[in-house]
């Protein structure tokens, strides 16, 4: 039963999308902790589950430590085992939290608090996919989003399994009654509608493939062509793709090397780029940093305005263990999974570009994962999002649209358009809602030209971050304390 949990965790999300099971993935865990006493075997169960849902959702990792952390089989084999176990510890704990909560009349609450109390601890080590993540297409459920982020949604979808478990077990129907918070959902304003947007965008996708580089296919001729395919592509000379001017430009984060403040000649073609896109333009670039102790290498992002002048440079806070950075011990014998010598190292500060009246906020691949690192673009007053990556190291693989699913749900918690470029694909325009528009198909060099539009709107979650998680730490160690004194 625990096994069956972490299945139907797997089958909620892409590439198989039965978001509609959400409110039953933690049943079969549930019943099967209300027989077990024995504290180790509750561990067990839960660890179980989680295994196998971090492995089913998370497959993709033994094939990026094989292919490019050059590992051979049965090393990375071993390292994605020790992944999905070590996540899998996650849901373990959760189980220790639950059983006890599972005997009591407020185990619906009780229970839903605890499932959000260990997921946001994910956020510390390695964070994909929430629960929450399963209700973005559920229009009632997403109310939720700009109010308490991913959170409430996950806290909404384990009371119904909650709920469930309890009729299984033939509980008192009095032990119901929490799910009465739920209707209460539709007094919450109602997901953002569609509405059409006044700014025009271009997003780049260039489809440049990874092993290119790695097998020395990367010449200065081929690098020569490739800039003037981006230039064509990125001003009027593609004019085919877009019906009238953009005033942005967004290339993706992609594996060409590109050193904008180490490379004069990079440098001026992308401000010749600039002015003779007459729009502003952000792009990607590794950047070093040079003290007394040594040279810090960070993977940044870069605006340059119409005349070409640098405005803003971002750089990236949440690397990506094992990718951009090999945490120790293992970077014994372990290479990250860049194509960039040495590792990078983390920025320490958000920062905003100034587009007239606006400001833009740009984050890096991977940190669309993290609700809270998101929300702070916002919270700082940027009007629009866009989020920058590479996704081509997951193939072809489910990796890259459950990619796109956890950048619609920061769209949702801040109310913001969201711009996506990507190096092969998803390459889209999210609107505030949550909705994805036109997107480039995968594995193609394509443009994708749209309209979106500037807001000033707060959300509370934008406003106050993850309070619900916190209150969701509260609510649990406040019911398990209640339980052992009436013990």
């Amino acid at each position: 039963m625990a096994l069956a949990s972490g299945a139907l965790q797997v089958v909620i999300f892409p590439s198989f999308r039965y978001y509609i099971l959400a409110p039953l993935v933690l049943v079969p865990l549930l019943v099967a902790l209300a027989a077990e006493t024995d504290r180790r075997k509750q561990l067990l169960l839960g660890t179980l589950a989680g295994c196998v849902f971090w492995g089913g959702t998370c497959y993709w990792i033994y094939d990026v430590m094989h292919r490019y952390a050059f590992l051979p089989a049965p090393a990375a084999a071993a390292i994605f085992v020790g992944f999905f176990a070590a996540k899998g510890l996650h849901s373990g704990i959760f189980a220790l939290l639950a059983a006890p909560l599972l005997r009591r009349s407020w185990a619906i609450p009780g229970i839903a608090a605890a499932w959000v109390a260990v997921e946001g601890t994910h956020q510390y080590i390695f964070t994909w996919l929430h629960l929450g993540n399963a209700g973005i297409s559920m229009a009632t459920l997403a109310r939720l989003a700009p109010w308490t982020g991913v959170y409430g949604l996950s806290f909404a979808l384990v009371m119904m399994n909650v709920a469930v478990a309890l009729v299984i077990l033939r509980r008192p129907r009095r032990e119901l009654a929490w799910l009465i918070l739920l209707p209460l959902l539709y007094l919450l304003p109602p997901v953002p509608s569609q509405e059409a947007g006044t700014e025009t965008v271009r997003l780049i996708q260039p489809n440049i493939h990874p092993d290119e580089l790695l097998e020395k296919r990367w010449t200065r001729r081929r690098a020569a062509e490739h800039l003037a395919r981006m230039e064509a592509l990125s001003t009027e000379a593609g004019s085919q793709y877009e019906p009238e001017h953009a005033s942005l430009v967004i290339w993706p984060e992609y594996p060409v090397p590109a050193y904008y403040f180490d490379d004069p000649g990079f440098e001026f073609f992308m401000t010749e780029l600039a002015r003779k896109a007459r729009a502003h333009v952000v792009f990607n670039t590794v950047e070093f940093r040079r003290d007394g102790e040594g040279t810090a290498t960070l993977n940044s992002a870069v605006t340059l305005d119409p005349d070409g002048n640098l405005i803003s440079h971002y750089s990236k806070i949440n690397l990506v263990p094992f990718g951009e950075f090999v945490p120790w011990p293992f970077s014994l014998f372990i290479e990250e999974i860049t194509l960039q010598a040495g590792g990078f190292v983390a920025g320490d500060q958000v920062a905003l570009a100034p587009v007239g009246d606006h400001w833009l906020g740009t984050f890096i691949c991977y940190e669309s994962a993290f609700a809270n690192g998101v929300r702070k673009f916002v919270a700082k007053g940027a009007n629009v999002l866009i989020n920058i990556s590479n996704d081509s190291w997951y193939g072809r693989t489910a990796a890259r649209s459950q990619h796109l699913s956890i950048a619609r749900m920061r769209a949702l918690e801040n109310a913001r358009w969201l711009l996506r470029a990507t190096n092969d694909g998803v390459t889209a325009i999210i609107d505030p809602g949550g909705r994805v528009f036109a997107p480039v198909p995968s594995f193609r060099e394509g443009v994708l030209s749209g309209q979106f539009n500037y807001s000033s709107r707060m959300t509370w979650f934008s406003l106050y971050g993850e309070w619900f998680w916190w209150l969701s730490i509260a609510l649990t160690g406040g019911l398990l304390l209640l339980g052992l004194w009436r013990r």
